[in-house]
């Protein structure tokens, strides 16, 4: 393998890494309040990207007014999401509120194979973004550059709000101790509909940047990079944020990288995904940023 090649999926890994960071916080910010792995977080990938299809395309907006109605309204989506499936399960067994998880997500999944037929739909071409620069015997997208800028910028962001903020200090209050944070009077309900709706954003922008990295929109668009952004999170240390990104961006430079060298493995591209994920389950089993749990005397 050339160095060029090297070097031009060096930065197809760095992009898909970014996506997979980007979408993997989200998965983490839930987890890190409720304990709780929300399942329909991929369908929210895919809800952005059809409104930001048909913004553009039945409603002939541009993208810049398209990409945000799509931002918000995956938003607001996410958090009646958490006030209808999730809230009233809140004190039912774990095991309950995973399965309106996972019934939320075949829910957006066969609404949208209703609505918008399982047809693979082409996503908006933007050059902004798809326009392709040459660096030496490189070829880079535009989209590769904006990725990992705007994934680092709103992790920078993030964790301002988190660490330095009034809501970010009642979000870890919440996420160490539910019945101790209502007794200091913090809203419960208004704090974990926040998480959700911020998770929600991120995935609706990483939805947008999916698409526009990997143009076509269809129902089940979401269900892989989900899963793959929830091994992310876990290999990072699900819960933690940076450990997110770590997690996102060590997986899509290897996926890409494992390829580039032995391109025979090409069809086993899925599979490397939950290797890594057993090896790291096997070595460090909070992952790779994750707190070690204190063993019990």
């Amino acid at each position: 393998m050339t160095l060029t090649i090297l070097l031009q999926q060096l930065t197809n890994g760095i992009a898909l890494g970014s996506l997979y960071a980007l979408i993997a916080i989200g998965y983490t910010m839930v987890y890190g309040v409720l304990r709780l792995i929300n399942f329909a977080h991929g369908d929210i990938i895919m809800v952005a990207a059809y409104i930001s299809y048909f913004g553009i395309f039945a409603f002939h907006l541009e993208w810049w007014i398209s990409f945000p109605i799509a931002i918000i309204i995956t938003t607001l989506l996410g958090m009646l999401i958490e006030k209808t499936a999730y809230r009233p399960l809140r004190s039912s067994p774990k095991i309950s509120i995973m399965i309106s998880a996972i019934g939320v997500s075949f829910l957006l999944e066969n609404l949208a194979t209703v609505l918008f037929t399982g047809k693979p739909k082409k996503f908006p071409n933007i050059k902004l973004f798809t326009d392709v620069v040459n660096i030496g015997d490189v070829s880079i997208q535009h989209i590769i550059f904006y990725i990992p800028t705007v994934t680092i910028l709103l992790l920078v962001l993030l964790l301002f709000l988190i660490n330095k903020t009034k809501t970010g200090m009642a979000m870890r209050a919440v996420a160490k101790d539910f019945e101790t944070s209502k007794l200091m009077g913090i809203d419960i309900n208004k704090i974990i509909s926040l998480t959700f709706g911020i998770g929600s954003a991120l995935a609706a922008i990483g939805g947008i940047m999916w698409g526009l990295r990997y143009p076509q929109v269809q129902p089940t668009m979401g269900m892989t990079p989900g899963f793959k952004c929830f091994i992310a999170a876990v290999i990072g240390g699900i819960g933690n944020i940076t450990g997110a990104v770590v997690g996102g961006f060590l997986l899509g430079i290897g996926e890409i990288l494992i390829i580039a060298i032995l391109p025979e493995l090409s069809g086993y591209r899925d599979a490397f995904a939950f290797v890594l994920l057993i090896l790291i389950l096997l070595l460090k089993p909070t992952g790779i940023v994750g707190e070690k749990i204190a063993e019990k005397v």
